[in-house]
């Protein structure tokens, strides 16, 4: 007798909703393709042989491909947060602002830093960013950027990415179904897609 699903094969399941399908205004993508391109990345800066002695991140989109950087790599990560006003529901980017101090535990900044976030959009924010570690850190000798989408509309050009998107879709990415997410919401949240536990012990029996 076929058993019933497991508590883990539900929650595999959630995770692998099937996506709507991208076009040239929309890119969606999944966990699995998220970490995947993360690996390219940091194949590609491998490949290019050049050296960097730190990982900054941008933060927020720039946190989880840092992290994913600065495990692979085995060095530090240090983290500068940004936030811009988005104006025409979120599609125009409006004052950038830059936090005044960089987070890290081997300070200071210095050496070949490498400059990482999700993606150049308008390429405002990584052309801001570079101009103010070039003013603010005088014993940084070299910083390369690194990210995983770059749009054609930015003014500026990253030394790594992954994928060049020509007709610069809104890109969606795994992470933005917590944005709507809310702390009452929660226990109905984890609960989505569960088994009920007398289908888990169903099924545990029919291992047996």
């Amino acid at each position: 007798m076929r058993g019933t699903r497991s508590r883990e094969t539900c929650l595999l399941e959630r995770n692998a909703v099937s996506l709507p399908k991208s076009d040239d205004q929309h890119l969606w993508i999944s966990w699995d393709e998220y970490h995947r391109l993360v690996e390219r990345l940091a194949l590609q800066i491998h490949e290019s042989a050049w050296r960097f002695d730190f990982i900054l991140c941008l933060a927020r989109g720039g946190l989880r491909v840092g992290d994913q950087l600065s495990r692979i790599y085995d060095l530090p990560l240090a983290i500068l947060s940004t936030s811009s006003y988005r104006e025409a529901a979120g599609t125009i980017q409006g004052q950038l602002d830059i936090a005044q101090y960089i987070t890290m535990t081997r300070g200071p900044l210095r050496g070949n830093v490498l400059l990482v976030d999700d993606l150049v959009d308008s390429g405002i924010t990584l052309a801001r960013v570079q101009g103010h570690l070039a003013e603010r850190f005088p014993d940084i000798t070299e910083v390369r950027s690194a990210v995983l989408w770059y749009k054609a509309c930015s003014v500026t050009r990253p030394d790594y990415h992954v994928s060049h998107l020509p007709t610069n879709p809104w890109i969606h990415q795994p992470f933005e179904e917590w944005d709507t997410l809310r702390p009452q919401n929660l226990a109905a949240w984890i609960q989505r897609g569960l088994p009920r536990q007398s289908d888990v012990s169903d099924e545990s029996h029919n291992d047996n």
